[in-house]
């Protein structure tokens, strides 16, 4: 059973080393931080994201990348043929949801 949450960017930062990752420190309702690494570069810059609510999957277990240990997902929508219609777009949930709220 997927867990969705709502989280706040609360800090975002090119990955070093990678032209496609960025690396998103979240608050997912926790009194902690979880960072996710994701494959948005492309599209945004972190000043872009920063303060910003989207959806992350919160129960994956970490994975150990080579950029460090990502602990979660964020959701993201593109369209079926990139090179038709190039572009990736992050949810982004609707003003009053909070960090940590569960989608249901």
């Amino acid at each position: 059973k997927i867990d969705l949450r709502i989280a706040e960017i609360v800090n975002c930062e090119a990955v070093e080393g990678s032209t496609k990752l960025l690396r998103l420190t979240l608050d997912v309702g926790e009194g902690k931080t979880r960072n996710v690494f994701s494959g948005v570069a492309s599209m945004y810059k972190p000043e872009d994201l920063k303060g910003k609510l989207t959806v992350m999957v919160a129960n994956l277990a970490p994975r150990k990348m080579k950029f460090g240990v990502s602990e979660g997902m964020v959701l993201a929508a593109s369209h079926a043929d990139e090179k038709a219609e190039p572009g990736i777009y992050v949810l982004h949930p609707w003003p009053g949801a909070k960090p940590g709220m569960r989608i249901h």
